[in-house]
């Protein structure tokens, strides 16, 4: 056997014993009306009778059946009957215990932050909060909550985020890769300025509730087109977050870009350097290369880990980015998860290996408190 083989093997056969944290596991709602014993009345009626009015339907997209359990691993329906990741004790036997998973953070993705009424969304990110605690974290520790918000709310989101602050069953703010407008605006500085008060990091989800077509000319044709360019919204919000001077008004900020891909921060750390350098006059509150608020400030989980040819040039991308700064996740219970102990396939020593599955989630999270 080669020195690689022999090096993935023994990666493969310790890798379970890390503890892992896995930044992306994603709960579902049992039924529709889950969510109803965490809303007034007032807006139980108003889902009856209304129902949800989304950026996406508006914008005559429609949806993909990826957006619906289906978007399952076929072995993940539990023998409850609920959908795929509604089952704590199901995700704890087919995923938590299995996989040696230490720390877990859920990402809800059952649409409270997409509807245009915001009024209504900020009243249904409260109940997938509350629901988050009742359902999986108050009963299993190693579940940690996201604060979700509506972004486009953002007294609403600073409220929220106050409500749960301090709660250590809460491990980040949780926001869209996607918004009405570039994040960085001063519309949405209050959620950054709670977040860092909080000391509370934020995970943007791949996703969110723009009613844009994610590519810069128009709608996808396919499914696979349209999976792809997801990602170029994690580019246009770190980027916003960058040249609008998020960084310097709110140095503590950390954000983790999850299920957005990783393989396109290296270039566009370095574009942005250039141009930088080149127009630095138009954005004089950007005191530094953009590369460098990049590096302190953004970090990025695994799912879905790039896969080149030679499993060397993954090492490359590791070390451009910084090890210190990549983080596994799983996107549990989805089709495209990936298994801590098959994954990122790729020679690593054992130190990195533990920064990778354990350490930098520990820290970026602060889980060891």
């Amino acid at each position: 056997m080669t020195l690689l083989s022999n090096t993935l093997d023994h990666a493969s056969a310790t890798r379970s014993r890390l503890g892992v944290v896995d930044c992306d596991i994603h709960p579902t709602l049992a039924h529709p009306k889950a969510l109803y014993p965490y809303l007034s009345q007032l807006w139980r009626d108003h889902l009856d009778q209304y129902g949800t009015f989304q950026h996406t339907i508006y914008a005559g997209r429609g949806t993909y059946p990826r957006f619906t359990p289906n978007t399952a691993r076929r072995d993940a329906w539990p023998p409850s009957g609920g959908p795929p990741g509604s089952d704590l004790a199901f995700m704890q036997s087919q995923h938590l215990d299995p996989h040696d998973i230490a720390f877990g953070i859920l990402e809800p993705l059952v649409e409270a932050n997409v509807t245009r009424n915001t009024d209504l969304s900020t009243a249904m990110c409260a109940a997938v909060n509350e629901w988050q605690l009742d359902v999986f974290a108050s009963k299993e520790p190693r579940l940690k909550a996201s604060i979700l918000v509506c972004a486009e709310d953002a007294a609403g989101a600073v409220e929220e985020i106050e409500k749960h602050a301090g709660d250590r069953r809460f491990a980040q703010v949780q926001l869209g890769a996607r918004s009405l407008e570039p994040i960085g605006r001063k519309r949405y500085w209050p959620i950054f300025a709670a977040a860092q008060a909080a000391g509370l990091p934020i995970g943007f989800h791949v996703g969110g509730p723009s009613g844009y077509a994610p590519s810069a000319s128009g709608w996808p044709s396919f499914y696979v087109e349209d999976h792809h360019v997801l990602i170029h919204g994690a580019q246009a919000q770190v980027t916003s977050m960058i040249l609008e001077g998020v960084f310097e008004l709110f140095p503590k900020t950390r954000v983790v870009m999850i299920e957005n891909g990783f393989a396109w921060a290296p270039p566009l750390s370095w574009r942005l350097d250039r141009l930088w350098s080149r127009m630095r006059s138009e954005v004089p509150h950007v005191k530094r290369p953009p590369s460098e608020y990049m590096r302190e400030h953004v970090w990025f989980a695994t799912q879905p880990v790039e896969e080149p040819e030679r499993r060397e040039d993954l090492r490359a991308l590791f070390d451009w980015i910084g090890w210190d700064r990549m983080m596994f996740s799983s996107d549990y219970p989805h089709w495209d998860f990936d298994d801590p102990k098959r994954a990122i396939q790729m020679p690593m020593s054992e130190a990195e290996k533990a920064m990778l599955f354990r350490d930098n989630a520990m820290a970026f999270y602060n889980l060891a408190a």
